[in-house]
């Protein structure tokens, strides 16, 4: 057990005592009036101002309340009291008990922190396609900034300002993502939600989760490969240099150095955070991705809600009027027995037929077999370990076994990686097409090709809407962008490869390896350069 801290440490956080004693709702309606009046920036209150700020469906019946909670907030430091001498017309007025009340600056602390902790709890979160676009703003900032490399440093302020934006945004963009799918998740699973109004919200959610994933696939692929120019120019260390740089000029006469070392390993940390969110690596899928197929994944759960709360509504069964009708009957069966049938025949549950098996018994059963439908009563009897029996586990003590050495694995392991990349490069090599032609004269693809053609298809496709003639996607990684133009003359498309034909109304289409434009425009940088 824990105790509670005693002395001056058990004092500290008396302003929290308000919470667990009764009448705390009316203490924290007090504490409510003295913020506001602070935001009015009134210093000083007298009951009767605070008994007037109450809520009139929750303010007590009469002052003396008020007083008494009053004179409670502050034996707890919440609130100071001093004599109300502004009032006096007589002698006798000195001798009556009259007070002013003003918050202590641990009560306000206290304030503030029950403040966040209800933001938190009642924060529902948003899907911030505006901070997508803000992202790809300040990301083109940079690259602009890195070009200035070439005539000399970029400027320090304007490079601290665009990472100190686009950090921003980047982490408002994943905790409200957080705290939407989370909130997201309590509305599917029907928690607190009225039918009604759960009905009357679910075609804005599903229009709201699928213009989102949309800005998603087209901004995310953008947001990858922005970042992916910067990384390979290898400019993004100079730039958070620079930022670090900027924050630590105003620390202390010789503490500038370690100032600036921590603050650029902040920054490093940041850009990685902002890069594996966006950008996949192999082995891991980056977090964006996983919000997209989390969300899509959202709208056909809530679509099989909506049908659950649709056959509710028909008076159809369900799961829960199931067992309330085996309830009954099992409160109707005549006697024990009865209801053990009706146990045996609801749910088939039966015990265990072997706990654990030696070599010996396998041994047997290989030269004599028993039959599964072998009652126990008449099956030869199993040996169990006492331990077994004994503590529920059966484990061989001994020596720990020598650590194994895996460096041929892992060097196998490495190997397979790199074929897989360079089987992916040259699949994406020859899906790349040279220039606009038709899905049909794609020919014949290979299963890797035809694979990365279905997931740009699909990327594609998602973005497509009911008069759409055009799109243009780019792929999760950054690494593929393909443009998509319907035609009108009635053509289908056939693309073969060895598992079959791949069939469907036939387009113009334009495959762009981007990473072969990386390159080639990097190649032409420094050949200028030069």
């Amino acid at each position: 057990m824990t105790s509670m801290p005693s002395g001056p440490a058990r004092a500290a956080y008396t302003p929290f005592a308000h919470l667990t004693v009764p009448n705390a709702a009316l203490y924290r309606l007090v504490m409510g009036a003295f913020l506001a009046a602070k935001e009015r920036f009134a210093v000083h209150l007298r009951p009767e101002d605070v008994f007037a700020a109450l809520p009139p469906e929750q303010r007590p019946a009469d002052v003396d309340t008020v007083v008494k909670a009053l004179d409670s907030l502050v034996d707890w430091g919440n609130l100071r009291a001093d004599p109300d001498t502004s009032r006096v017309t007589a002698v006798e007025d000195f001798y009556r008990k009259r007070f002013i009340y003003q918050l202590t600056q641990a009560g306000e602390a206290a304030e503030q922190a029950l403040s966040a902790y209800d933001e938190a709890l009642g924060r529902r979160g948003a899907l911030q396609a505006v901070a997508l676009h803000d992202i790809v703003t300040q990301l083109r900032a940079l690259l602009v900034l890195a070009a200035e490399q070439e005539e000399g440093e970029p400027d320090a302020a304007k490079t601290h300002l665009a990472l100190s934006t686009l950090t921003s945004r980047f982490e408002a963009l994943a905790e409200n993502a957080r705290a939407f799918m989370g909130s997201l998740q309590r509305t599917i699973d029907l928690h607190g939600v009225e039918v009604d109004v759960f009905l009357a919200y679910k075609d804005r959610l599903i229009q709201y989760l699928e213009r989102f994933i949309q800005d998603l696939i087209t901004l995310g692929g953008r947001i990858a490969l922005l970042i992916g120019e910067l990384e390979e120019q290898d400019r993004v260390d100079v730039l958070l240099r620079l930022a670090a740089a900027r924050e630590a000029a105003d620390a202390a006469p010789g503490e500038v150095e370690s100032a600036e070392a921590r603050a650029y390993e902040r920054w490093v940390g940041r850009w990685s955070g902002l890069a594996a969110w966006f950008v996949s690596a192999e082995g891991r899928e980056s977090q964006a991705r996983l919000l997209r197929g989390r969300a899509l994944g959202a709208i056909p759960q809530l679509l099989a809600v909506v049908r659950q709360l649709n056959e509710r509504r028909a008076g159809r069964s369900d799961r829960s009027a199931d067992f309330r009708t085996l309830a009954r009957w099992f409160a109707e069966a005549p006697d024990d027995a009865a209801r053990h049938r009706l146990w045996r025949a609801a749910f088939g549950l039966y015990p265990a037929r072997h706990l654990t098996v030696d070599a010996d018994t396998l041994d047997r059963r290989s030269a004599h077999p028993v039959a599964a439908s072998t009652p126990w009563a008449e099956a030869e009897p199993l040996r169990i370990s006492p331990q077994l029996r004994r503590t529920g586990s059966y484990e061989r003590r001994g020596r720990t076994r020598r650590v194994q050495d895996r460096s041929e694995q892992r060097k196998h392991l490495a190997e397979i990686a790199a074929k897989q990349a360079q089987e992916i490069t040259a699949a994406r090599a020859s899906l790349a097409t040279d220039g606009t032609t038709r899905l049909s004269a794609l020919g014949e693809l290979d299963p890797l090709a035809f694979g990365l053609f279905l997931q740009l298809l699909g990327d594609a496709l998602a973005t497509w809407r009911p008069g759409t003639t055009a799109t243009v996607a780019t792929s999760n990684d950054g690494t593929m962008e393909i443009r998509l133009t319907a035609l009108a003359d009635g053509m289908r498309a056939k693309i073969r490869t060895p598992d079959g034909t791949f069939s469907g109304p036939d387009h113009l289409v334009e495959i762009i390896d981007l990473t072969r434009t990386g390159r080639a425009r990097a190649a032409g940088t420094s050949g200028g350069e030069e």
